[in-house]
């Protein structure tokens, strides 16, 4: 049973921090190969069947060094200990863009929804003639940067390996539900494993059932124990984890 991972980095970065803590040293030096592992040893439907990890596909973005170089510094290294490491197989690339954007400036209301602020005393809006504008909106310009192409590239190489039959079974790292539709594609021809890799509830989109398709599907969510236990050598050759790692 060939199984293939494949794995939202930025996701599974973003959903340590939020597990282990930001501040917290001890889980970013990540094996992923070591993790698909842990991960496939512990369903023992798969073990049965003689499951072995048979590639790691890593999708990720780099970060913009020119905003952020001690971050793409840090990046670069582990990426090259992964690489160093063998911990994956492919590594598909997306990046970042970054555009100026004008919109309206919101706080977080008590559903944790946006809420446009709008003109109040001790801050008024006035017309030329110096009347109050009560409720005027303030519009903000500000730098928006997203991250193009990770999910695109792992619902991809997800469905060109489950339909070329490249693997017999799969392993999803990831929250987004902008995936579903590839995830619920592929559980219709190869049991799934879906894992949620943050603090957060699993996106609905993900959900399902074992049975759908042709079964044998599992959800998993990430524990700071999963992260933690699962480290890279230290040092990698010569490449040593950043302080605070």
């Amino acid at each position: 049973m060939r199984v293939g991972a494949y794995i939202d980095g930025l996701n599974l970065f973003y959903g340590g921090r939020s597990i282990c803590g930001r501040s917290q040293a001890g889980w970013r030096w990540l094996d992923l190969r070591q993790l698909a592992l842990r991960l496939i040893g512990g369903v023992p439907s798969w073990v049965a069947q003689g499951a072995v990890l048979d590639r790691v596909v890593y999708c990720t973005a780099f970060v913009d060094g020119r905003r952020n170089s001690n971050g793409r510094s840090h990046q670069d290294r582990y990426v090259a200990a992964l690489r160093h490491h063998q911990s994956f197989d492919r590594i598909l690339v997306g990046r970042f863009v970054a555009r100026v954007v004008r919109s309206p400036l919101a706080v977080a209301g008590r559903d944790r929804k946006p809420k446009v602020v709008t003109s109040q005393w001790p801050i008024m809006v006035q017309d030329s003639s110096g009347v109050d504008v009560p409720d005027a909106v303030f519009m903000a310009s500000h730098i928006r940067s997203e991250e193009k192409g990770t999910d695109v590239n792992l619902a991809s190489q997800l469905l060109v390996d489950v339909l070329t039959e490249r693997v017999d079974a799969a392993v999803v790292i990831t929250n987004d539900s902008d995936l579903s539709l590839p995830v619920r594609e592929s559980r219709l021809r190869v049991p799934v494993g879906t894992v949620n890799p943050s603090n957060r509830w699993l996106a609905g989109d993900l959900a399902g059932q074992p049975n759908d398709g042709v079964g044998g599907h599992w959800w998993r969510q990430l524990s700071a124990t999963d992260f933690t236990s699962c480290q890279l050598p230290n040092p990698v050759g010569t490449l040593s984890k950043p302080t605070g790692w």
